[in-house]
């Protein structure tokens, strides 16, 4: 086997075309999203390139795939069917890419990591660099996205290792089209300004900030989720007062005297904001538990290993103290 033969059999962006019938990862998307147009987007596709697979796929297999309900469309039960075994084909080619890549001297393609902001901030760069230099061979990419948007990376093919905080619209850890599991817990901090009544307390529970303006992300966002779930939990809905998306912002705010945030432990603040961080205790004491996703069988490509291997060590070292 060449090299360029090797590159091109390795690369996760053609294997799913080389091995299996890239039509079913079409009908993969479709089931996953609902409709032509959302598959057709994460695909990179048109809408009718996607509805023209479909048909296609249909009648090399002799059945029906989809049918119109209202505007948009069903999967038959001879879809399902068929999507069942296309998973159990695409997990068995996953472990075959594994298990060529180990065999050979000198892993070469590419590979893609993606993840939600703090961790393509803190986590994904220092991984990116190390797999450069233990494989030269392999062109290395990274992705900031979304948890949601990370699992759409993968079902496509344009993601090989993800990491994302489990949330409301992620898929749960039972589905088998993924192998997820837990890599951290970044605990959660509150951050107040510097002459606020709790900026003094070495710990304080999250009910004591029950009645105080809150700044969360804004409505969908994960970490609008992470913070109501977590006040509800503590028995009280927060007082929203202003919505920020970044940690910068939010806590600008929190400088100027605006309300209160949560941040995690593994965001970085200004040093010289007037904020003080605040660990919480007691339950909940929230954090953000960070997974790393896979396709089902990709885990033990030796890339994949080697990049949760460097992902661990960095968390190691960047998950300082509260102050």
């Amino acid at each position: 086997m060449t090299g360029e033969e090797n590159q091109t059999f390795l690369d996760p962006t053609v294997q799913n075309g080389r091995m299996i019938d890239p039509k079913l990862k079409v009908l993969q998307l479709v089931a996953h999203h609902g409709t032509v147009t959302a598959a057709a987007t994460a695909l990179h596709y048109t809408p009718s390139t996607v509805s023209y697979q479909l048909r296609q796929l249909s009648e090399e297999l002799g059945v029906e795939l989809v049918t119109q309900a209202g505007r948009g469309i069903r999967l038959t039960a001879a879809a399902r069917t068929v999507l069942d075994h296309a998973e159990a084909l695409h997990a068995q080619a996953e472990r075959a890419y594994a298990e060529l890549a180990t065999a050979v001297d000198e892993p070469a393609g590419s590979f893609t990591l993606c993840g939600f902001s703090t961790a393509a901030t803190r986590l994904l760069p220092g991984t990116a660099a190390e797999l450069r230099e233990r494989f030269p061979r392999v062109r290395v990419r990274m992705v900031e996205a979304e948890p949601a948007r990370c699992f759409d990376l993968l079902l496509a093919g344009d993601a090989d290792l993800a990491l994302v905080i489990n949330t409301a619209a992620t898929p749960p850890m039972s589905d088998h089209r993924f192998e997820q599991y837990p890599l951290l817990d970044d605990p959660l901090d509150l951050v107040v300004p510097s002459d606020h009544r709790l900026a003094s307390r070495a710990t304080t529970t999250l009910a004591e900030a029950a009645d105080e303006p809150w700044i969360v992300g804004s409505p969908g966002t994960t970490y609008h989720h992470l913070v109501r779930t977590a006040c509800m939990t503590a028995g009280f809905s927060p007082n929203i007062a202003h919505h920020a998306d970044e940690w910068d912002t939010g806590t600008a705010l929190v400088a100027h005297g605006f309300g209160i945030i949560l941040v995690p432990r593994l965001a970085r603040l200004h040093a010289d904001w007037p904020v003080v961080r605040v660990p919480l205790h007691g339950e909940p004491a929230p954090a953000r538990r960070i997974l790393a996703a896979t396709r089902l069988g990709g885990r033990d490509h030796p890339v994949t290993a080697a990049a949760l291997e460097a992902i661990g060590a960095i968390a190691q070292n960047l998950l300082p103290p509260s102050r």
